[in-house]
């Protein structure tokens, strides 16, 4: 059974050294085009989590640009419910990374696996947090579109309290590309970008065209 090894092939391994100073320590998860791991500031000593896309999809510039769109989306939104970006860079390989605030938690998927359906008023606040990041994204002219529990993580606040972080804005669509025809569009009028089973109706028929309201879907 593949392990998903294979997907780590030119990515650093723990205990190397990014940008001279982030030191990896152990890889959190692979799969799609990214892979995650975690890292400690030499100097600092505080912990972060390093997201680089996969060697094998390095030679496509569109799936180097989505990556950067979505450290640009982590940065460009400020809530509290989006896990923060605070530098990218490349490795010699020329895969891009970003480092990334390091969550402690699970995703909802995993929740939901373990647990089964959740009481009402914990979903309904999980929900309502998601929200909030997706109001401050909407505003910022940037869908979503791949809404699902595994891209809502389960983190803590200080005080113990719940914290829902919107993870992976890697196929977030930007609505000024659509009111400008003259910029370079990353979707192809009629792919579906996204989860089937979490997709909106026009989403399906064609990501190209779809506004906030499929996020809200």
């Amino acid at each position: 059974m593949d392990d998903g090894t294979n997907q780590l092939e030119g990515l650093p391994k723990p205990g190397d050294t990014i940008a001279g100073k982030y030191l990896v320590q152990r890889v959190i998860g692979a799969g799609g085009m990214g892979a995650v791991v975690s890292a400690r500031h030499a100097q600092l000593g505080h912990q972060v989590a390093i997201k680089f896309l996969l060697t094998e999809f390095v030679c496509f510039p569109a799936a180097v640009a989505r990556f950067l769109r979505e450290a640009r989306a982590a940065v460009a939104i400020h809530s509290e419910h989006i896990a923060r970006v605070s530098d990218v860079g490349e490795l010699d390989t020329g895969a891009p990374y970003m480092i990334m605030e390091y969550l402690e938690g699970r995703d909802l998927e995993e929740v939901l696996e373990e647990q089964g359906p959740l009481p009402v008023l914990e979903a309904v606040d999980y929900v309502l947090q998601a929200c909030e990041a997706l109001a401050e994204a909407h505003a910022n002219a940037l869908v979503h579109r791949d809404l699902k529990p595994a891209n809502l993580f389960l983190a803590q606040r200080p005080d113990g309290s719940p914290l829902i972080k919107v993870l992976d804005f890697g196929i977030a669509k930007a609505l000024d590309e659509m009111r400008d025809v003259s910029k370079p569009s990353l979707t192809t009028t009629g792919s579906a970008l996204g989860t089937p089973m979490y997709m909106s109706p026009e989403q399906v028929r064609g990501a190209k065209s779809v506004d906030p309201r499929t996020d809200i879907w």
